[in-house]
């Protein structure tokens, strides 16, 4: 499988390429527009990861050309751009993900491995049960009424909910939403999963977060759950 970064911070670029070759995959660099669309022409990539930031053109504007060939492969944007309308327009512009800067190089390459495993857009609502999360807009609802979260315990949600039915752990949890080391001393998710549990699950008569002894947590429906998982417990 052949990876083209798209990245003008040689960091960046450098980090992306060394843990990406380090997974498996060969991985091309380009450091401004220009040079994406010409290895674009000149290769065929199966993954291309995007910024949007790059020193030449917008990277929506490189993303429209590759878009505008008759064969072009997936593309995962990799922006600090955060706002709603930012990931709207690039999923309108063609972007089968977003993943917004600061990143977890383990969601990276989780992404990416869906990606290439797929081949489809990654799903920009998730749902189970009578829980939906808008992925773009950013709003929760269980049984048609609205959830309001804070932006972490939105993220462990949105984890959890990609995930259904796999056991997360707290390391995991910490990784993706914290980018970060996790000290098993701190009780930081813990603390998380009960203020989502508050608002998710405690006026609900179906417990989907649920605890696995041990590991850590999972989200599912309690029937699937205590299939999947009969050692979980609430």
């Amino acid at each position: 499988m052949r990876i083209l970064v798209v990245e003008d911070e040689k960091r960046i670029a450098d980090f992306l390429s060394r843990g990406l070759e380090s997974a498996g995959y060969a991985v091309d660099v380009a450091n401004d527009g220009a040079s994406a669309l010409n290895l674009v022409h000149a290769t065929e990539y199966d993954l291309i990861i995007l910024d949007l930031g790059l020193p030449d053109m917008d990277g929506l504007a490189v993303l429209g050309k590759i878009r505008n060939r008759k064969v072009s492969p997936q593309v995962l944007i990799l922006s600090a751009r955060d706002g709603v309308d930012d990931r709207v327009k690039g999923f309108e512009v063609g972007a089968d993900d977003y993943l917004v800067k600061p990143f977890a190089f383990v969601e990276l390459l989780a992404r990416v491995r869906a990606r290439l495993r797929s081949g489809q857009p990654m799903p920009e609502r998730l749902q189970v049960g009578d829980l939906t999360l808008d992925c773009i807009r950013r709003k929760v609802t269980r049984a048609g009424e609205n959830i309001e979260l804070a932006p972490k315990e939105f993220s462990i949600l949105e984890y959890l909910m990609r995930n259904r039915g796999r056991p997360l752990s707290r390391t995991m949890i910490v990784e993706h939403v914290w980018d970060m080391d996790y000290d098993g001393l701190t009780n930081i998710v813990d603390v998380y999963i009960r203020h989502l549990r508050s608002k998710i699950d405690e006026k609900y008569p179906d417990k989907m977060i649920q605890t696995v002894r041990g590991i850590g947590y999972l989200l599912d429906i309690p029937e699937r759950s205590s299939t999947v998982m009969p050692q979980a417990e609430r």
